[in-house]
């Protein structure tokens, strides 16, 4: 279940464009959320948390994180209360003297289906809070095969307006000429370490490569996983049930307009024997019938909501980005291996 930001605006407050041109993250954030997601997240299991931090001219600096607890209800069995959670774990965070301050929220996925209802309905409560709030993803299967894992994103301007507005029909989505492509926003993320962490790395590669000091060979098969088959057989599986999941969207909108169409031909239909009805009655040297409301008699087929089909379009276009990458980049391993390989065989 998503969670949702503690305070919220008015709705009828204009949202002003971002400033926000990327995300700069502590190392020790990184560590929590990837000690997070790998305690909690077994078995594809979700995750979330709060991001803190500071928001300094167009960057957003996050310095910590804590997690949502899971089953947190008490012994009594009363249901466990996230907002007052948060507030109080920011009420003691200020009493250390560490950044309290909200700037989004974390969330682990599995192999990158993170676009869904629930993750929309998050990201609007957050942002449309804080403007500047981002949603951060984290993949610990992909960090296992060796590819990035942490993305942040934003709903864009126009994808908060629409939501705001919820009135995802074809004429308004067709009018605003509004794509599944701007729904989101990626924002670069830079990964900054402490100064301190900086000169303990430093040592320690320094005292790697002391005088006297044996060094270990190079091992290809520990430090260069080729094994991404699976990785990628599992997002084309994703990308198949998907798939099916937008055809079935696909026929919801052509019933409707076969229905519409049917609709369409009834009401030519009764309005043609309307006609033919009146010019007997008149022949008969009687009154025309009234004319009617069509509306009332042919009620107006509301349109199937298209939301559902933004929100899929946009899952499977990160899904073929994903089989590209790990298309590209299993081509430069292997490429990688074979000349380790044909320089062990000359040696």
């Amino acid at each position: 279940m998503s969670r949702s930001r503690t305070t919220s605006k008015n709705d009828s407050m204009s949202l002003p464009a971002s400033p926000i041109t990327h995300v700069q993250m502590d190392g020790l954030v990184s560590l929590k959320i990837i000690k997070h997601c790998t305690e909690e997240g077994t078995g594809g299991d979700l995750v979330q948390g709060v991001l803190l931090g500071l928001i300094v001219d167009n960057r957003l600096e996050v310095t910590n994180c804590f997690p949502f607890p899971r089953n947190a209800g008490n012994e009594e069995g009363e249901d466990f209360d996230e907002v007052q959670y948060q507030m109080e774990m920011m009420r003691l965070l200020r009493h250390v003297n560490v950044d309290h301050l909200h700037v989004g929220w974390y969330q682990s996925t599995f192999q990158g289906s993170f676009i869904t209802k629930a993750f929309l309905d998050s990201q609007f409560s957050y942002q449309n809070s804080i403007e500047e709030s981002v949603a951060l993803i984290y993949d610990p299967h992909q960090t296992g095969q060796g590819f990035p894992s942490f993305k942040a994103f934003r709903m864009t301007r126009a994808m908060l307006e629409l939501y705001k507005e919820g009135d995802f029909n074809v004429d308004s989505l067709k009018n605003s000429k509004f794509t599944f492509e701007k729904m989101f926003e990626e924002i670069p993320i830079y990964v900054k370490n402490s100064n301190l962490t900086n000169v303990l790395m430093c040592e320690l590669n320094s005292g790697a490569l002391q005088p006297g000091k044996k060094v270990e060979p190079f091992d290809v098969h520990s430090h260069l996983d080729l094994g991404s088959t699976t990785s990628l057989q599992m997002t084309c599986r994703q990308l198949l049930s998907i798939t099916d999941d937008m055809s079935q969207e696909i026929n919801k909108y052509t019933n409707h307009q076969r229905s519409v169409f049917k609709q369409n031909q009834a009401k030519i239909q009764y309005q043609q024997k309307r006609q033919q009805e009146n010019a007997q009655r008149v022949q008969r040297g009687e009154e025309a019938l009234p004319e009617e409301d069509l509306t009332k008699i042919f009620k107006p087929i509301p349109a199937p909501p298209r939301l559902d089909t933004l929100l899929i379009s946009n899952q499977i276009t990160n899904y073929c980005k994903q089989v590209g990458q790990f298309s590209a980049q299993s081509l430069g391993k292997l490429f990688i291996a074979e000349s380790f390989q044909d320089n062990s065989e000359e040696n």
